[in-house]
């Protein structure tokens, strides 16, 4: 529940502060001094839309702040751990939650939830599961088939809940595979020609078959066979000076030369030996590369022009396929990937029977889901039509008679169902939709009806009623006062209303007056009690708060709120 909301600079409220508190809590005022800002206050905390009007004229922002008693543990609580935020402990397994709103004159909004910044996505969320807001545009909103099916939907339950859950999960698989048997109905052509494209490029790269790495290797034995001349003219002239076959000084001759004096001086000088040894060891070492300069010769002189040849039309097979593909790992990757694509296109066939078999299957389960909310919703249509007819009977209606038809409709995500709200106001008048027949009195009267009955079987933590009592007067208003006092005894109640009838019956009653300057202060929102209370009362019944006879008349029906109370 609401426990306390402080207003700054919205609207005409320069600054209040609302003690709100469980039961129901009555807000009155005159006209302009800012009720209705109670209602729009709480709409932003609650994720509503921000509108930079709201701030009051020569202010730089308007915020709202809330206090709310929630379970320590619940789904409101882990929506605010989700965001960052915190609750405080307050014990009992309660806790405090404080929710923030602040708009500023250029339109920008700012949220915070439990301490923390947050979207006003969040705050949309955790409304939710604290607060139904009712005002005038809502009871419009009543004459909506879409309203009356959800009112019927809340009054339904969990039974209701479960169908709609199983109709949604068989109507998306339904939908779901009817449009994957669409796709491939009408792409069957056009696949059948992408299998042959594929197949036809497949079968082109089997044929050539390259290697990962193939494109590399070949343009550098390309490179060394186009330069045959000049490498064998090199490796030759290297390995003439290493080790010559002619009749000329070479390094091998020149190395062994140079040894063989070192060890014939090694025995006047030991350390001459190590040399020495040291020249064998590079004369092994040269006798190594010239053998290996020599098969490198014997190498291009077997390998020469015909393998050029061959690496240079295999190169142009490859590049037949890099120009076609991109790369040659694009190659490659398709050599992989279009295999298993040429599976499944050549599957078409198959598949789209076996399609066909399951959107039949899913066709038939979502008829049996829709026969199945379809005979919740009868089911719950009938008890509601009775709760709300014995509801307006209390309400000033006695004659009244409601019934909510379920007839078949179009196919939506929610149904194939449409919900209708019948009114007959008085004996002999014919059944008619609320959205055609009735009046603002008993629409007011039909939704707070509504809102009576489906609290016993889906308790919302708080209700607020922007004047819920337009349209209606006398001993309607007091019915309207009684049944609101009945849901606040499960529910907390906030009421902004104009009428005595209705505030009488609150257990608490909030004013907001408004100051000599127009503006409205802290101390302009009063908790009114006793003799102010009276004054307030009597306004409300003749615009004059000091009207002996008002005085009279608001006593008695403070008296008849109090007894109410009692009983």
């Amino acid at each position: 529940m609401i426990e306390q909301m402080t207003l700054r600079d919205l609207g005409v409220i320069a600054e209040a502060t609302l003690p709100i508190g469980p039961g129901f809590t009555a807000v009155t005022g005159e006209t302009g001094a800012g009720k209705t800002m109670v209602v729009t206050g709480l709409g932003l905390l609650l994720g509503a839309r921000a509108d930079a009007t709201a701030v009051r004229a020569g202010a730089e922002q308007a915020t709202v702040e809330g206090v709310w008693i929630i379970s320590q543990e619940g789904a409101v609580a882990d929506r605010v751990a989700d965001a960052g935020g915190e609750i405080e402990p307050i014990g009992g397994g309660r806790a405090e939650l404080y929710l923030g709103r602040t708009l500023t004159a250029e339109g920008r909004s700012r949220a915070s939830v439990g301490g923390r910044a947050a979207p006003a996505g969040v705050l949309a969320d955790l409304a939710d599961h604290l607060v139904v807001v009712h005002g005038q545009s809502d009871q419009l909103r009543l004459r909506s088939a879409a309203a009356q099916r959800e009112a019927l939907d809340r009054f339904g339950g969990a039974p209701i809940a479960a169908a709609l859950d199983s109709y949604r999960a068989a109507h998306a698989r339904a939908h779901a595979l009817s449009a994957e048997l669409d796709v491939l109905a009408s792409q069957r052509a056009h696949r059948a020609q992408e299998a042959a494209r594929l197949r036809e490029m497949l079968a082109e790269i089997e044929q050539i078959d390259p290697r990962p790495g193939e494109d590399v290797e070949l343009t550098q034995r390309v490179e060394r066979l186009s330069h045959t001349e000049e490498l064998r003219l090199a490796a030759a002239t290297a390995h003439s000076a290493l080790s010559s076959d002619e009749d000329q000084p070479d390094v091998a001759g020149l190395l062994a030369e140079a040894r063989r004096a070192l060890e014939r001086a090694a025995h006047s000088d030991p350390s001459l030996a190590a040399h020495a040894a040291s020249l064998e060891e590079l004369g092994y070492r040269l006798a190594d590369v010239a053998g290996e300069l020599s098969a490198y010769l014997a190498d291009l002189d077997e390998t020469g022009p015909h393998e050029l040849a061959t690496l240079q039309d295999r190169r142009a097979l490859l590049n037949t396929l890099i120009r076609a593909h991109g790369t040659l790992d694009d190659v490659l990757a398709l050599r992989e990937s279009g295999a298993a694509r040429l599976l499944e296109l050549d599957d078409d066939g198959d598949r789209i029977e076996r399609l066909a078999a399951e959107v039949r299957g899913a066709a038939a389960t979502l008829d049996d889901t829709a026969r199945a909310l379809t005979s919740a919703r009868v089911a719950a249509a009938v008890r509601l039509s009775a709760a709300v007819t014995d509801e307006l009977r209390a309400l000033a209606l006695p004659d009244a008679r409601v019934e909510v038809a379920v007839q078949p409709g179009s196919e939506t995500t929610v149904g194939r169902d449409d919900v209708a709200l019948l009114l007959a106001p008085h004996p002999g008048a014919a059944l008619r939709s609320v959205a055609k027949g009735a009046s603002g009195g008993e629409l007011s009267r039909v939704m707070l009806a509504i809102e009576v009955v489906i609290a016993g079987t889906d308790s919302v933590p708080t209700f607020v009623f922007d004047e819920v009592d337009a349209g209606i007067g006398g001993a309607a208003a007091i019915e309207v006062g009684r049944r609101l006092a009945r849901l606040a005894e499960t529910s907390q109640v906030i009421a902004v209303t104009h009428l005595a009838q209705v505030a009488a019956f609150a257990s608490n009653h909030l004013s907001v007056v408004k100051s000599s300057d127009g503006a409205v202060t802290a101390s302009s929102v009063r908790a009114l009690t006793g003799a102010d209370r009276e004054a307030e009362m009597a306004r409300l019944l003749s615009g004059l708060s000091d009207s002996a006879a008002a005085l009279e008349h608001a006593r008695e029906l403070l008296s008849l709120g109090t007894s109410r109370l009692i009983g």
